[in-house]
């Protein structure tokens, strides 16, 4: 990697390392949706692989909601960073928005989602799963619990699901948004069109835009709330 992006590789690693995500042995299942994030995270991990202390298993799935999406691109890239990747078929779009017809549909979405990308893990024998929540994603969720239900609370960077027996696991969760998305465009990271008809009208994107607002007139808000989360009950280490 170039030099000037080394930091957020060091913040991964440290991420890594302290919250136990990745050991000796382990096949992690990469969420892979097409997006910046998740394009970004596949890139850092495939790094991280090639100079760890030690081996593990890396690979990628993407869940197929059902929409028609040119999925070529992610293959290729894939292919680039010698990662498969798998397609999980389902029909989770046709059920939320037409079935269902939800009023609230991101909650539904995202739970069949996850359900269907744990699956797949499962079945492809992998232990951990990792998606590509970052600093900025960790901040909303802070403010959407504050906001809406009144509670102090956010995701951790690793979570044990008990129902799949699969862990968690976060691996961006130190790294800003703007850093990533800076990431995807020098690497040429594929960015899919994301085709949810609700994309960009939701509470998260509202979040995404106050914490946009909230930076200009404080311009260290992204690293106050890391170190708030780091060694608070939100981010306890591993050993914990």
């Amino acid at each position: 990697m170039a030099s000037d992006g080394k930091w957020f590789l060091t913040k991964v690693k440290q991420t890594i390392y302290r919250y136990g995500m990745i050991a000796e042995g382990d096949s992690v299942a990469v969420a892979f949706s097409g997006g910046k994030d998740s394009g970004a995270l596949l890139y850092i991990l495939s790094e991280f692989r090639r100079h760890a202390p030690f081996s593990f298993n890396l690979q990628a799935i993407y869940v197929d909601l059902g929409w028609p999406v040119e999925t070529a691109p992610l293959f290729r890239y894939a292919d680039r960073l010698k990662i498969p990747l798998t397609i999980e078929e389902t029909a989770i779009g046709r059920i939320v928005f037409e079935r269902r017809q939800e009023k609230n549909p991101c909650a539904l979405c995202s739970k069949m989602r996850h359900g269907a990308l744990h699956q797949a893990a499962l079945r492809l024998g992998a232990n951990k799963v990792a998606v590509g929540h970052h600093l900025d994603d960790a901040i909303a969720t802070f403010l959407l619990n504050l906001i809406y239900t009144g509670s102090l609370n956010t995701f951790k960077p690793r979570t044990y699901l008990d129902r799949s027996g699969l862990d968690l696991i976060r691996p961006l969760i130190q790294i800003p948004g703007d850093t990533l998305a800076a990431l995807a465009s020098r690497e040429q990271i594929p960015v899919l069109e994301n085709p949810c008809p609700v994309d960009e009208k939701t509470r998260r994107h509202e979040m995404t835009a106050l914490i946009d607002e909230l930076v200009l007139r404080y311009p260290d808000l992204r690293q106050k709330f890391r170190s708030a989360f780091q060694g608070s009950p939100f981010w306890p280490s591993f050993d914990e």
